[in-house]
């Protein structure tokens, strides 16, 4: 299998099923690198660009939907207890023991993603590695707090919208959407128009939002989910695998929300982008994709 070759594939998880994608060879003798997309609820396709790495040191890429997003199994039926932490955590361990590499991988996270790394990392699997936390929160009680001041940057306008309609209830109404895009474009992705992969991401959230409503809330700043109140920085300290962590300048996930991760994970790197908010993977592509090369071939 060259470097850019990729296979499809669909892993049984507890009655359902996971999709997967790994691009270049598994058997490259890289460290084979797990990309989990963000959310929670949110798909693979926004965090495609990271396939590319495959082509720059011949490591094999793997791509997957967590369940009920993406190609994966969906279950709109299901209520906010299905959706937790611990299910995320074991269809995980699935997908490492379906590919056969559990022995041996690195982990990249992507914002809800990099919060179920880091749950995976602090458990201290032995074939993890090497990890990579990018724009990634510790304490959700932080992220809503520097969510929230960087709304308070927003036009008088838009914050007036937005606090009318979370007052209302109305958090479909076109004005609302509309008013939380200025958001979005300021701190989540700051190409504009946004390229198709990210639009096929929120499209394919707004035709199904089960898990992100459920886990977060309606919008990455008014966050009633069940992940409300999670954190991770008191166990940060147990993580072992050689970590980097990435964000953006201009990121939702600011320095005081990634704080925690510099000061508590041992030896932790970090590379801010100066050119990106939340996705530098797709603002800075070149540069973040080089970042995560070189780090995970100084742990090959």
């Amino acid at each position: 299998m060259n470097a850019l070759a990729s296979v499809e594939g669909r892993m049984p998880f507890r009655g359902y099923e996971t999709w997967y994608r790994v691009t270049g060879d598994l058997d490259g003798g890289r460290l084979p690198l797990v990309v989990a997309h963000g959310g929670p609820g949110c798909t693979h396709d926004y965090v495609d660009s990271f396939k590319g790495i495959a082509a720059l040191d011949g490591r094999a890429v793997i791509h997957y939907d967590q369940l009920g997003n993406g190609h994966s199994t969906h279950l709109p039926e299901k209520g906010p207890e299905f959706w937790t932490v611990d299910l995320f955590l074991a269809e995980l361990d699935a997908l490492l023991a379906h590919l056969g590499i559990a022995p041996r991988y690195a982990f990249l996270g992507q914002s809800w993603g990099g919060m179920l790394g880091a749950e995976h990392a602090v458990r201290r699997p032995q074939g993890l590695k090497a990890l990579i936390i990018a724009n990634s929160p510790a304490n959700m009680h932080t992220w809503v707090a520097e969510a929230n001041r960087l709304r308070r940057e927003l036009p008088a306008e838009v914050q007036a919208t937005l606090l009318a309609h979370e007052a209302a209830g109305t958090l479909t109404d076109p004005d609302y959407i509309t008013a939380s895009r200025v958001f979005y474009d300021r701190h989540v992705c700051r190409v504009t128009p946004w390229p198709e992969e990210v639009a096929r991401t929120f499209a394919a959230m707004d035709a199904d939002n089960t898990v992100y409503r459920h886990m977060n809330g309606p919008t990455e700043f008014h966050v009633i989910g069940t992940m409300k109140d999670w954190t991770i920085e008191d166990r940060l300290h147990a993580i072992m695998a050689p970590t980097l962590l990435i964000s953006g300048a201009h990121d939702e996930a600011t320095p005081e929300v990634v704080r925690p991760y510099v000061e508590k994970v041992p030896g932790c790197q970090w590379v801010l982008f100066p050119e990106s908010s939340h996705m530098p993977h797709v603002e800075e592509k070149e540069a973040c994709l080089r970042a995560v090369s070189d780090f995970l071939v100084g742990h090959d």
